[in-house]
Parts: structure tokens; sequence; C-alpha cells
């Protein structure tokens, strides 16, 4: 690992240029994967809210600092002084000094500077853009004077970048304070284009993100998280009418010619959102979907109750408005091949064919073909066709279902629906461990469905070829592996029988069979998924790219959707150039996450408590019988307060390195 030569993190000085001065005991952070920002060009210097480090002592410092105030000058929003001016103020000053020229401000009067703006800044940026240069003034004025004496300062290669926790916690990485600050401008078809930056399904998005932006937010250090699911459903409801968006050919900046056609195998969202950049891109993409129509698990795996297919057609719909094709009823292996997609002139492939196949339990007696079997995924499917009026389907008795994720949710909730009795959830660890949302627990909770922790089914009970019941057993947790991580064990003689006459097995999805075979050239990973590079998402065979969830396992509609850009990017670079390109903000975000760089601590300044606003919702009596969407869209007057309660915590950092580094093709 590159060592450091000095500086300052959360307020701890470490200076080693003489090598006389250790560090302080256990106050090091562990700095992992910071030797070479991109292929052999070294990082000399990093540069954040909670500090810096200089790792070539010939870095200058001025330089650097004038660089990070460039980027909080150019990011200031302007609507509070201190940040506003202070940010410019400081920025020429250093500029000047790093000149060798006369400067307006001397040292004291940068710190000056950079005190005020830490302490009265109304936001993030403002409260911590001069960290590092209040640390530098600080714990190293010597090394700005003595580089002032020197004069004009050598130019220095390196990036900045602006973020903020919600942003890095969204697998898309969209703007989240600047989508906020439109709402709370009165402008929500702006806020709309921020998020049609990353993804065309922002109204789907809006009501089945399971919202990794607000569990990072610190406004719940305050009171709440804001509600940035809530609100992004706000502005996608507000495209109605003649203030609607619309979607055409005209957007596309620079349109392709014919021989440049892409294939996308999936029309789900990771599919959906692939073709939707591929055909900003210029070129021409058919996605060819095994189903009769597009959305893929957003489609026949969300329950209608909770995603409206009108409003999910909508959004699909805008891959025909940008001149995209969907080719339905067309399956791999069975329609097609990869061979036939290349045969036919395409320059690349998408996989995103999903995990379509239910796993089944692996417990005594268990048959799938039985009367009253039903996966999570072939359940959701029935519902799926019983409210589109396709196939009549109704269940009635007690219904179990096995499982603790959302899809088990969405089994239970859609159950009682189809006319179950009493609807059970069987799930072998503690509620707290259940990954499925919160949200989705509590309003089947709400709706009247029984859960059962700590409860695991070990037999399927059968009388005349039918299920009549499930054997299930206690369990109880074990001590804690080296991960943390407790898991659970079957306790002896707890063994008793639940009666059912429906069981759904709702415990995950896989890939399923025949549709790739070893002729494809596709490899396979451990876990029987596609096996991909991560970074930018090509399979073992060139040309070929995958992403969703055959290549992660289940995950989540945001997940499907952040692949489905990164392979647009990937496949262009590939077309073009015929390698991917390195992305540099993508390497900052790899730096941030595996330093833990960005703080997980209180808000800087007192802010006044305001508890969020929530949507409202049908009363759970009614709307369990029904399939009619249960939460409804907030006021524009509700999403004003609700866009107030944001803190902005934005957050800039910066790297210098050796040489210049090379940008990608898209953000």
């Amino acid at each position: 690992m590159t060592e450091v030569s000095y500086g300052v993190w959360d307020g701890i000085v470490f200076d080693n240029r003489d090598g006389a001065t250790p560090f302080p005991a256990n106050a090091f952070p562990e700095l992992a994967n910071v030797d070479d920002f991109d292929p052999k060009n070294r990082i000399r210097a990093f540069f954040g809210d909670r500090g810096f480090f200089i790792f070539d002592p010939t870095v200058s410092l001025v330089d650097a600092l004038w660089r990070q105030m460039v980027e909080a000058a150019d990011q200031s929003c302007g609507k509070c002084t201190p940040c506003r001016m202070g940010t410019v103020l400081v920025r020429d000053a250093l500029d000047a000094l790093r000149r060798g020229r006369p400067s307006p401000l001397g040292l004291a009067e940068i710190e000056r500077l950079a005190v005020q703006m830490t302490d009265t800044s109304m936001c993030g940026l403002g409260q911590t853009c001069a960290s590092a240069l209040l640390d530098a003034l600080r714990g190293f004025r010597d090394v700005i004077e003595a580089e002032i004496a020197r004069g004009p300062q050598p130019e220095q290669h390196g990036m900045a970048y602006m973020t903020a926790p919600c942003i890095e916690a969204c697998p898309s990485r969209i703007n989240v304070p600047r989508y906020i600050d439109y709402i709370r401008d009165g402008k929500p078809e702006h806020s709309l284009g921020v998020i049609l930056q990353k993804y065309p399904m922002a109204a789907t998005c809006g009501r089945v993100c399971v919202r990794f932006c607000e569990m990072a937010c610190r406004r719940k250090f305050v009171d709440e998280a804001v509600g940035i699911k809530t609100l992004k459903r706000y502005v996608a409801d507000q495209q109605t009418g003649s203030r609607a968006l619309t979607f055409g050919r005209e957007l596309i900046a620079q349109p392709l010619g014919a021989d440049m056609r892409v294939a996308v195998v999936g029309a789900g969202p990771a599919g959906v959102s692939c073709a939707y950049h591929l055909l900003l891109h210029g070129y021409h993409v058919d996605i060819l979907e095994a189903m009769g129509e597009a959305g893929g698990m957003a489609a026949i795996g969300i329950p209608s109750y909770r995603l409206p297919k009108s409003v999910l057609r909508k959004e699909t719909d805008i891959i025909t408005e940008l001149g995209g094709r969907f080719l339905f009823d067309r399956a791999l292996g069975h329609d097609f091949t990869i061979d036939d997609l290349f045969s036919r002139g395409y320059r690349a492939v998408f996989l995103a064919i999903g995990c379509q196949q239910g796993i089944r339990l692996g417990v005594t007696d268990e048959d799938p073909s039985m009367p009253g079997y039903k996966s999570g995924i072939g359940f959701l499917l029935e519902v799926h066709d019983h409210v589109a009026g396709l196939k009549a389907v109704s269940l009635s008795g007690e219904v179990i279902v096995v499982g603790g994720g959302n899809v088990a949710m969405d089994c239970a909730r859609s159950a009682l629906r189809m006319g179950a009795d009493k609807v059970h959830v069987v799930y072998r660890r503690t509620r707290e461990d259940m990954p499925a949302d919160s949200e989705e627990v509590e309003a089947a909770i709400a709706e009247g469905v029984a859960f059962h922790f700590l409860t695991n089914p070990v037999r399927i009970v059968s009388a005349d070829g039918r299920i009549t019941g499930v054997e299930l057993a206690t369990m109880r947790q074990t001590e804690p592996d080296r991960h943390g991580r407790r898991g659970v064990e079957p306790v002896p003689g707890t063994e008793r029988i639940m009666p059912c006459v429906t069981l759904i097995a709702a415990i995950g999805q896989q890939v399923a069979k025949g549709a790739l075979t070893a002729d494809d050239g596709i490899a396979f990973d451990r876990w029987n998924c596609v096996a991909i590079d991560t970074v930018d998402l090509s399979t073992s065979r060139p040309g070929v790219f995958a992403g969703g969830d055959c290549a992660s396992g289940p995950s989540t509609l945001i997940h499907a959707m952040a692949n489905g850009l990164k392979a647009a990017r990937s496949i262009d670079d590939w077309i073009q150039k015929g390698h991917t390109c390195f992305q540099a903000r993508t390497r900052m975000r790899q730096i941030l996450n595996d330093n833990k760089m960005l703080a997980d601590d209180a808000v800087e300044v007192p802010v006044k408590p305001q508890y969020r606003v929530h949507h409202p919702e049908l009363d759970p009596t009614v709307r369990k019988l029904m399939f009619e969407e249960v939460e409804q869209t907030i006021s524009p007057e509700q999403a004003y307060r609700e866009a107030k309660r944001c803190m902005r915590c934005y957050r800039t950092y910066s790297v210098i390195t050796e040489r210049a580094i090379p940008e990608g093709t898209s953000p």
C-alpha cells in the first residue's frame, strides 16, 4: 500500500515527512485500493470532507486545495452567501497563490472565510468543502508558506467529484439532492429530468424501490429520513395531460446507421434500461422477450396493488417511442440462440433474462407437481393473469407462504386478495433478519397476515395426492460467526403440523434451465448465475454482456436498472472502440466505498425536527379485498414540505494523480 507522507483525517494529524513523528497508535485508518487511480497512474494525494492524505511529498498542497475549492464553487447552489461568495473568494485567492501572484487574501483571511463557510452555510456542501483547507492551514501551514515562497506551483493532474451519502447508496447514483431541489423550486419536470438521466422507469421505481438512499439519509439523525421514494413518485405522477414529457426520435442527438443494431434479451427493468440508453445513443435496438408483454418481474412479480400495470406500460412504451422494437413471445434457447442473433447482424447482445424459475424448499416429501404446491413466482404469474382477465384463479382455506423477502410478502398479500381464509408466513429467522422491505411487512400485518418467525418447514403433509399441511419445527439462533451473523438450528421435539390447502414456496428464484446451453459459450458462476466482469458486465463470450437478476441472482428493480445503464455504456464502448473504457467517476466511488470515506455521523448544524410526509393509503380492511393501488400520490403542498426537509448533504472529494486521468463515455 502507498505510504502516507503527511495529512489530517478526522482531526488527527499524521506527519511522516522525516520519519521522525510516529502516527498515533490505532488512529491511522486502513486505506485500501489507493495505490493507482487508473492502471499505472499513481494516486499522489486524496482530499475529502474528513481531511486529506498526501502520499507524495512533492505534491503542491496549495494547488490541490485550489482544485478542491474549484469544485465547491462550481457546485454551489448559490442560495446562501457564505457558500456562494466564500467558495469563490477562497478559490480565487488560492489560485493567485499557486500562480505566484499577489493574492487578495492572506492565509489568515482565507482561514477566517473557511471557518465562516463551515459554521454558517445552509447545506452540507458549504459546511464541509473547506474542511481539508482548514486542516492544512492549522496542521501544515509551514508547507503552504514554503510553497508560496517558492513561487508558481507546477500544474497537477487529478479530478474532483461531488456526491452525497444518498447518491452513493443508490445503485443508479441518481443525484438525489438535485432532484429534490427542483421540487422545492416548483419545477417537478426538471426533477424528473434528473431521474431520466439514469433510467426511464421513474413512476415504477417511485412505487417499488427498496430505498437504499433513505437508509443512508443523514436526516435520520434528526427525526426521519427524507421521503425520497415518495418524492420520486410525486414528480413522475405529475407528468400527465399537457404537462407530460414526451419521447421521440428527436431526442437522439446523433442517430447511427442502420447497421448499428443491438439485441437485448429480456424486457424486464435491466433490459428496458439498457435499451433506453442505447436508443438515446443512436443505436437501433430490438428487445426479444419470452412473454407477451414488457416489464419482466415488474409486470408479473409485483402485484397491481403496489404497481398498476398501466403505470408500468406507460414507461416501457418509452422504448417504442424512441424507435426501439419489442419482439414478444421469443424465448432464448427455444426460438433463437445467441449465434442466431449475431448471424442476424446485431453488433452486441445484452442478456437480461432474469430468474424466473422457483427454487424448491428441499424438505421431505416435496413434490412441486402436487396440487396445492406453488412456487412464489409461479403464483404471482397466476395472480397477474387473473387481474389481467386472462385466466380466473381463486383460493380458499388456509395458505402457507414460506420465505422472508418481498416476493413472499407479495404472495401473502395477494393470497388474501385471491380469497384465502387465512394466510401464514413462515420464516426461519427473526423479523429483524427478514430481507423484505419493512413497510411491506407492516402492510401485510395490517391486512391480517400471520407471521411465524424462527419457524422452518421440514416435511410436506399430503392426503389423496393433495397437500393438506406442512410439518414445522421451531428454530433457535446460534452464536454469531466471525462476520457477526447468527445462524439458526432446529429445536428438537418442536415439530408440529400446520394445516393448509395451498403451500407457496417463495425462498428464491434461479435462471430458467435451457435458456442458455454450452453451445452459447456463456460461463456460469457457482451460484448458477451468468458469470460477468462486475466492472463492465462482459461475459465469457466477446460482445455479449449480462445484467440484472440473471447475473446477480434475485435482486432489486433499482439494481437491475443500474445494470442496464452500465451495460449500455459498455456496449457503446465495445462497438465504437473494441474495448470498454475506464470510468473515472466509477473509480472514485470505489475508493470512497472501499475505505468508507463518507462519515455516518450527525448533522453539523441544528435542524428543526419535522417528521416526514407519508403516502395516503387505502384502509387495510378494504384494500385486502381488491387489487386497487394501496398508496396514493402526495399533494404539491406535501411535496414542497417534504423537499424542504432535505439537508443537501453534498461532499466534495478529489485526487491528485501522476498522469492525466482518462475519461469514459458516460457519467
